[in-house]
């Protein structure tokens, strides 16, 4: 029995770390970043832009003039609204810090997204056992 349960282990283990895309099970888009930094780069011009939690966004010009905004991250899109119409860029995985993603808008404008720093994932749902506890 012992030997049983140490092979479904062994098992789940490796299809754990065999399949990225497994990691991501628990995913919530935004998660990685809320209230972190994001250097995104257009046109040769780099903002900061911070998701806060509940929505809200700020964006930081080179020259240090906030501009208040909010955003949504939903059905594979990452929004911005600033002042102005909304901007959605692809957003299918989690942002890694140090990792630039190269992005289109629905504007068809081209900006690389760095984040700085990325929150800790939660951790994965507890294994559920069976009737006897196993």
């Amino acid at each position: 029995m012992k030997t049983l349960v140490l092979g479904r282990a062994a098992v789940a283990l490796a299809m754990l770390t065999a399949v990225p895309g497994v990691a991501y099970a628990q995913w919530t888009p935004g998660s990685e970043i809320v209230g972190q930094s994001v250097q995104v780069t257009t046109n040769g011009v780099t903002n900061t832009v911070y998701l806060d939690p509940g929505g809200a966004a700020r964006i930081v010009s080179p020259a240090g003039n906030t501009v208040p905004g909010s955003w949504t991250a939903a059905g594979g899109q990452l929004c911005l609204t600033a002042g102005g119409p909304t901007e959605c860029w692809p957003y299918t995985a989690p942002f890694q810090a140090g990792t630039p993603v190269s992005l289109t808008s629905n504007c068809n404008s081209t900006s690389t997204w760095l984040a700085s720093a990325t929150n800790t994932p939660p951790p994965p749902p507890p294994v559920e056992r069976g009737e006897r506890g196993r």
